[in-house]
């Protein structure tokens, strides 16, 4: 049978150069851009091409509590992430029955609550006239309100896992639906334990989504600097504050570049020891 036109390699480079050329403007044309003038400086407020590396000097020495705390708030947030995904997933798949799509849904549904809406309600949950206050101070646990659930760490986790959430369950749940629970059946017909057949029968099948939900909660982490100003406060501030008042406020272009590139250097060397790490755990014994 002659092989169908539309696989011609002149068709399908035809068909793809629309996708790449929006790529190549869009996405790598900017990063190339902003990486040459990481090297620059700022001369009243003109780019100056010097091609040095003070930049990133600059970086390491004035900013690296600043980019140590925000890859371990990240780790936190895209680790508390991907294991509520996981379970929520799971749970869709293999135990929700009928009612499996409905959770899904509701799940989805959480997407149209827009960002900042979230933000403001855990601002408003947290507060000192909050829900959590509210309640303990009714049951009598507490006197006077709490200061330290809001502008703290921890409202920032709370925020960002909220949000993250549905973003990170998509990926893991279309990943277990590849899992045929034929296969899982005759694991337990063998004689497998429930933590064996979680071992070696379904994660193993879900490391791609699993990196893919990990990576897209890390990054929007590491990124972000609308929730560490709104609800984390003065012991919150992470690499995006800094990275967006270089670019917003200060118009120093090449160190706003050289912190943003630094901050993906170190996320890209956290995601790919997370990948490596889960497939050594989860390696045949």
């Amino acid at each position: 049978m002659a092989e169908p036109a539309t696989q011609t390699p002149g068709l399908r480079a035809l068909l793809l150069a629309p996708a790449a050329a929006t790529l190549l403007l869009l996405f790598v044309s900017p990063l190339i851009y902003f990486f040459i003038v990481s090297f620059f400086r700022v001369s009243l407020f003109n780019l100056v091409p010097t091609f040095s590396a003070v930049n990133y000097l600059k970086v390491l020495s004035d900013y690296s509590d600043s980019i140590a705390f925000t890859l371990g708030i990240g780790i936190v947030i895209a680790g508390l992430t991907v294991t509520l995904a996981f379970i929520i997933a799971h749970l869709i798949r293999f135990r929700g029955g009928r009612w499996g799509a409905f959770v899904l849904a509701c799940t989805m549904l959480t997407l149209f609550g827009g960002y900042l809406v979230k933000i403001y309600a855990w601002k408003t949950i947290l507060g000192r006239e909050g829900i959590i206050n509210n309640g303990l101070m009714a049951i009598g646990a507490i006197q006077q309100p709490l200061d330290v659930l809001l502008y703290s760490p921890v409202a920032v986790v709370l925020t960002l896992v909220n949000y993250l959430l549905p973003f990170a369950v998509l990926p893991i749940y279309g990943a277990l639906r590849s899992v045929d629970i034929t296969t899982i059946e005759a694991a337990r017909d063998v004689g497998a334990s429930p933590y064996r057949v979680l071992h070696d029968v379904v994660l193993p099948r879900c490391i791609p989504a699993l990196v893919t939900a990990f990576a897209l909660c890390f990054l929007l982490t590491a990124g972000d600097y609308v929730t560490p100003r709104l609800v984390g406060g003065a012991r919150s501030v992470m690499i995006g504050t800094f990275i967006e008042g270089q670019f917003g406020i200060r118009m120093n272009l090449p160190l706003g570049a050289a912190m943003t590139f630094s901050i993906l250097v170190a996320a890209a060397l956290v995601i790919a020891a997370f990948w490596f790490g889960l497939r050594w755990r989860l390696r045949p014994r």
